[in-house]
């Protein structure tokens, strides 16, 4: 049996509806990492059929590190102006500029594939496909540029 305590400390996790989170810990039998696990792949799946949806809207989000000499620019598409105003959407945005300034991908592939700072064991594309299922809309990294002062 699945407690409410655990459906919420999975939520509070992962960000995903409490019936997804609900699904997966019975599906996991009440594990928690196995639960995650159902909902990453759930987070792929979504994200595979939504592929194909059109972005038309998104956000240019910026960072800039505090000592001035690092920053990059950054645009991530949706596809619609209602997401790229969503907290979830923007928060997104800035987790993916604070890779691009850690890691200096060389380009948008290299970029998703790259592990994530913050959890090596999910990847930039896993992140975005988590941000998909708990959004519902298709988001893209259209491209991005990292500018740095070199002493």
């Amino acid at each position: 049996m699945v407690t409410a305590q655990a459906v919420k400390n999975l939520r509070e996790k992962t960000g995903c509806s409490m019936i997804e989170c609900k699904k997966a810990l019975e599906e996991s039998h009440g594990d928690e990492a196995k639960a995650m696990e159902v909902l990453n792949a759930r987070g792929a799946e979504i994200a595979g059929k939504k592929a194909d949806r059109q972005i038309k809207a998104g956000l240019i989000d910026s960072y800039i590190h505090s000592n001035g000499k690092l920053g990059v620019l950054l645009e991530l598409g949706c596809e619609t102006d209602f997401v790229a105003k969503n907290e979830n959407f923007k928060n997104l945005s800035h987790e993916i500029c604070l890779q691009i300034s850690a890691l200096n991908p060389q380009d948008i592939n290299e970029l998703l594939i790259q592990p994530y700072i913050k959890n090596p064991q999910q990847t930039i594309q896993d992140l975005i496909n988590e941000a998909i299922a708990r959004i519902g809309e298709n988001i893209k990294v259209g491209r991005f540029a990292r500018f740095e002062i070199q002493d």
